[in-house]
């Protein structure tokens, strides 16, 4: 309750976007949701400034949200993808142990193809989809994500040069139709996907 006056408080006059993180079912968003609104119903009785507008989202990193997310989008503003934990709950694997290393890898089928559902299923019901995490910073990655369909990414500052220059000397359209029979058949993404990049001069180191 004290974060979300915090919230309210600091986005007052503006539009504050709200996300709520670790869902994995609809119910819990909504209960989030009436908390902030009772806080916001609060602070107006108050005498309090208030924001202009709140937008709610969503983190998607539970696997299990992804098999409820028709009833989820109706409720939301926008939707967010967590890569980081989700991966490591969609393989069952800690990425900080090393003995697992080699089953986390961002570009694995099973991974770009839950990735590109949800998106795919988000941006019919009209919801913007970003996708956070450190897959979306890495260019190589990055590039993966462009040719299922992503068009935001949240990355660091520190990579931003790099993924400019990716995104400026790539060709999308042959890059998604590529990507849609890589996926389709269960090819080795990062293998094709280097020698894609590296046959068309596309700036991935």
């Amino acid at each position: 309750k004290v974060q979300a006056r915090a919230l309210i408080d600091a986005a007052a006059g503006r539009t504050l976007r709200m996300m709520f993180p670790m869902v994995s079912e609809p119910w819990e968003f909504d209960e989030a949701r009436t908390l902030v609104e009772a806080q916001l119903s609060r602070m107006v009785a108050r005498g309090h400034a208030v924001p202009k507008k709140i937008e709610f989202g969503c983190m998607l990193e539970v696997p299990a949200l992804a098999e409820s997310l028709d009833l989820l989008l109706p409720r939301i503003d926008f939707l967010s993808i967590g890569t980081n934990d989700l991966t490591q709950f969609l393989f069952a694997a800690d990425r900080a142990n090393p003995k697992l290393a080699d089953r986390y890898d961002w570009l694995s089928v099973s991974l770009l193809r839950f990735v590109k559902r949800v998106s795919d299923q988000a941006r019919a019901a009209r919801r913007p989809v970003t996708v956070c995490g450190e897959m979306g910073g890495r260019p190589l990655d990055a590039l993966a994500l462009l040719g299922i369909g992503i068009e935001r990414l949240s990355i660091t500052p520190a990579g931003i040069g790099p993924m400019k220059a990716m995104i400026r000397s790539l060709a999308l359209a042959p890059l998604q139709h590529e990507m849609e029979g890589w996926l389709r058949r269960g090819v080795d993404v990062r293998a094709a996907l280097t020698e894609y990049a590296s046959s068309r001069g596309i700036a991935v180191g």
